[in-house]
């Protein structure tokens, strides 16, 4: 499949760096003049996006790709510099990274690991990409974070919330901004005892694919921990439109809470079928009948409407919040494409400067000085509050979100309201811990 089929060259990039001459190594293996992979030897260096343009998980990397490209904007100087004017680290200066102008190329992961590598390959194999971002699924970025790593490109994940990202499978070349299951359940699980009691009977419906397994996992353990019991969990598969035919067995297993481990379009579409079965006007075992969303978006809100309201979960990033950060984000965004920007938007924009600032600090490209750098890294000034990137298995610990559906929208973004801020301490695991077994960094690999 040829590399148009791939990768959409960004609208930044000009027809003088594609004329000079860059050579450009193949696939895991530094070309010879070169100190890494795709050093970047002209005036300017190339970032690919690699976001689902396509699949169920489309709406956020649309918004994903909106927010890529104005980091670049801001990076390159342009538009009212967002971030870069808020965050603690004062290393950018809006002339790109390291002097040389940021341009993009872009590709779909149609959300599936096969189609997302290939994207990824050809972005740095054909057009020179120093570092690779982007993606809204777990699948997804360990697939790519495995190729980058092989490849010898830094890998800043976009919104990937399974364990395993920064657990089993950890690489040095990947870092993870976003929060993840093990987080969720530690904060969802107060709330939850707090407002439906600790005798509570769990019915669990999960993504088929490692995002789903470990996010049950973490609610099944936080809330057994606090005397919920789980009646059953059945999976779902990811290509999954309809949902009936997985709602029916619910109301038959003495079940009063029903816990959706879906995102994007299938978590719009089971929790549009639960109400449709009217599971929300139910009482099982005494109780209200209640539904739990342990990973929540506005974009996701958006698509169920008057469904969410009410219902509880977690989120990384709202754009409701009022740090002064997230204040200046939102004003960018909001000026620029004329609404709020969602997590995902959020998430990824704070990786692309993350990046760029490693580089500047580091005073290279090569990604080893870039995972120096960004190990053990605290900032602030970035919409979480203080955040550090662990340098144990290069996990972003910040605090953490939980929302709720709001019961009296006043717009079509005003759609969750925050209930509680979690903070990082609660959330805060051992790298050892047995939810994120089983794998090993590794050594940061350069591609030389």
């Amino acid at each position: 499949m040829s590399t148009s089929n791939f990768t959409r060259r960004g609208v930044l990039k000009t027809s003088a760096y594609l004329g000079a001459g860059v050579a450009m190594p193949t696939i895991f293996t530094a070309s010879s003049a070169a100190a890494y992979m795709n050093e970047p030897k002209g005036g300017t260096v190339t970032l690919g996006f690699n976001v689902p343009q396509s699949g169920p998980y489309a709406d956020e990397g649309a918004d994903e790709l909106r927010a890529y490209e104005l980091a670049v904007e801001h990076l390159n100087g342009g538009g009212d510099g967002g971030l870069m004017n808020t965050f603690s680290s004062k290393a950018l200066k809006g002339n790109g990274i390291l002097g040389k102008k940021v341009e993009y190329v872009t590709g779909d992961t149609q959300t599936k690991s096969d189609a997302a590598r290939a994207s990824a390959k050809s972005m740095i194999e054909k057009d020179g990409a120093v570092m690779i971002t982007g993606g809204s699924s777990s699948g997804v970025a360990v697939a790519v974070q495995a190729l980058c790593q092989e490849a010898g490109v830094i890998f800043m994940a976009g919104l990937t919330h399974s364990n395993d990202t920064t657990g089993k499978d950890r690489k040095a070349n990947g870092f993870r901004h976003f929060f993840n299951s093990y987080m969720s359940g530690a904060a969802l699980a107060p709330v939850l005892q707090k407002m439906y009691g600790s005798d509570r009977k769990a019915y669990h419906l999960t993504a088929d694919y490692n995002w789903g397994y470990t996010t049950e996992e973490a609610v099944k353990s936080s809330t057994e921990a606090m005397g919920w019991e789980t009646v059953n969990a059945v999976k779902t598969p990811l290509t999954q439109t309809d949902f009936s035919s997985y709602i029916a067995p619910v109301l038959q297993s003495g079940a009063d809470v029903l816990v959706l481990n879906h995102y994007g379009g299938n978590m719009v579409n089971s929790l549009t079928n639960a109400v449709q079965f009217g599971l929300r006007d139910k009482q099982v075992n005494g109780k209200n009948f209640e539904i739990v969303v342990p990973l929540y978006s506005r974009l996701m809100a958006k698509g169920a409407g008057a469904n969410v309201k009410g219902i509880f979960g977690s989120t990384n990033w709202h754009w409701s919040l009022t740090d002064e950060g997230s204040k200046a984000f939102v004003k960018s965004f909001g000026e620029k494409y004329g609404f709020p920007p969602s997590q995902a938007a959020h998430t990824c924009y704070v990786q692309a400067l993350l990046y760029a600032d490693a580089c500047e600090r580091a005073g290279t490209f090569n990604p080893c000085g870039v995972v120096e750098a960004l190990e053990g890294f605290e900032f602030d000034g970035m919409g979480n509050g203080k955040t550090l990137y662990r340098a144990e298995d290069h996990q972003c610990f910040k605090d953490v979100l939980v929302v709720k559906g709001k019961e009296n929208p006043t717009s079509e973004f005003d759609l969750l309201e925050i209930v509680e801020v979690t903070p990082v301490d609660q959330v805060t695991y051992a790298p050892d811990h047995p939810q994120f077994a089983g794998g090993a960094l590794g050594t940061c690999n350069s591609g030389a």
